[in-house]
């Protein structure tokens, strides 16, 4: 089962390398790179044979769009592919996360979630594991939670879109953030979208602090586009502009002090303007912020690259500043608490064995004429079979030791990380610290020693030129190529 597993992985590789040749060449050497690593974290026990740091990483450009029910998120989805894919409306139309790719067929199709959890081609892989997380026994039930829809329209060549259920009122919330958090990681663009019309922004506290005040922490904060969606509905109030002043003052008490959000509709779904000003005014705002919309769309192959190469820099700093010498210090950790509990089950048993061997007459003046010890001497044959019973007790003893000890650091150690795959890798090259028989008194986790560090320094070198390679495919700051025609 292993080696199928194995060769299912090194097949998905050779078939990204085989698009990566043609579709974006820069990126092999990242590709490379990443299974270097591998092998490090192979070692360390980080990673099993059948996995890989390059199943973390969507390699194809991935717009996800998140907001609340009827906000128009499916309306601009279909405008953006030029077909009618999702289904619309004022209500809550559709509950599930929806993963939209090219397909070559005629007409769009609909897949279950399973084509997702079970392919590292797309952003989903191995989701069920988080879900059965946030939600015990919901893991198996998929389909209530992921859909693939594939769709012929040439903008979705080479870029994956995800449609996402209404941010609030959701039956299984826990499960929806979970899932939400995994596509705001990957994604390298995220459109997040509010009806203009309702609710209130002032009604609107968790889902702004979720959905503006959370990000704005993270070091990708500017992936993310807020956009004021039908705005068209804005013209009907006397003053429209104070519906604006007020989405941008909701922004900025989350900590979004830009306030920027962008302003669109939906011109064949859009109420009529009577006034011709007001209109023009509608439209030209409507039509800038949609042209800005796109452009960040059509860049996205570029920040794509940079988010890829950026990927395997994070991971393998993760692995040597982070993780290496967490395993390092629950080392050290265990193996003092092993080393009390060693001396504390050996020290009593050999002092209640002391005790009880001179309560029995068996030491004579520790002088080697005691009958135990001249009968044992005759038979060394026993004598050898009682030695090596001895010892087989005290080594299972140990080992139950080891174990013992170890639990209770691991515990620790899951306490202090994050719940996820990262804490699970953790846990998993501790768990290979523990059964394996390398020296207590190193402090080094298995896998790791001076080759290890040398090979982690060249593969985040490698990662850096990577993205030397890409600046000097974009960028030219000498302006010599410019000057050459290049």
């Amino acid at each position: 089962m292993a080696e199928n597993t194995r060769a299912s992985l090194k097949g998905h590789i050779d078939k990204l390398v085989r698009h990566l040749e043609h579709e974006n060449p820069e990126l092999l050497a990242v590709v490379k790179t990443f299974r270097r690593l591998d092998k490090v974290s192979y070692k360390l026990g980080l990673l099993d044979q059948t996995e890989s740091y390059a199943e973390d990483v969507t390699w194809w450009p991935l717009i996800s769009v998140l907001g609340t029910f009827s906000s128009g998120k499916s309306t601009f989805i279909n405008d953006l592919l030029g077909a009618k894919l999702q289904t619309t409306g004022n209500q809550a139309v559709d509950d599930k996360f929806t993963v939209i790719c090219y397909g070559g067929k005629d007409k769009p199709q609909t897949l279950p979630g399973l084509a997702l959890d079970s392919d590292p081609r797309f952003p989903f892989y191995k989701i069920s594991r988080d879900i059965e997380e946030a939600l015990e026994g919901e893991g198996s039930r998929l389909d209530t939670y992921l859909q693939l829809k594939t769709c012929p329209s040439q903008e979705l060549r080479g870029k994956i879109v995800i449609d996402s259920p209404g941010f609030d009122a959701d039956d299984q919330r826990n499960a929806t953030l979970r899932i939400t958090n995994h596509i705001i990681n990957l994604s390298d663009l995220v459109l997040v979208f509010f009806d203009a019309r309702h609710p209130e922004p002032g009604a609107m506290t968790d889902t702004l602090e979720y959905l503006v005040a959370g990000p704005l922490h993270r070091p990708d904060f500017n992936k993310f586009m807020y956009i004021l969606n039908q705005i068209d509905n804005a013209a009907r109030e006397d003053n429209p502009e104070e519906v604006f002043a007020a989405w941008q003052r909701a922004l900025g008490q989350k900590g979004h002090t830009t306030g920027r959000f962008y302003r669109i509709y939906n011109r064949s779904a859009a109420i009529p303007i009577e006034d011709e000003g007001l209109r023009a005014r509608f439209e030209a705002k409507r039509d800038e912020d949609m042209a800005e919309i796109e452009k960040r769309i059509s860049e996205l192959d570029v920040q794509r690259s940079y988010r890829v190469a950026g990927k395997l820099e994070q991971t393998a700093k993760e692995v040597r500043d982070e993780l290496v010498p967490k395993l390092t210090a629950a080392r050290r950790a265990w193996r003092k608490r092993l080393l009390w509990l060693d001396g504390i089950v050996f020290g009593a048993g050999l002092l209640a064995l002391l005790v009880l061997s001179a309560a029995l007459g068996y030491w004579q003046g520790l002088s080697f004429e005691a009958p135990w010890f001249a009968y044992l001497s005759a038979r060394p044959l026993l004598l050898w079979a009682v030695v090596i019973v001895i010892a087989a007790g005290l080594f299972q003893l140990h080992r139950e030791l080891r174990r013992l000890a170890g639990r209770s650091v691991l515990k620790n150690l899951q306490k202090a990380s994050t719940p996820g795959a990262t804490s699970e890798r953790l846990a998993n090259a501790f768990e290979r610290n523990i059964c394996s028989w390398r020296p207590v008194l190193m402090d080094r986790p298995v896998g790791w020693g001076p080759l290890s560090a040398r090979r982690l320094d060249a593969i985040l070198s490698d990662a850096d030129r990577s993205i030397q390679a890409l600046n000097d495919r974009y960028a030219d700051p000498s302006g010599n190529r410019s000057a050459q025609g290049g």
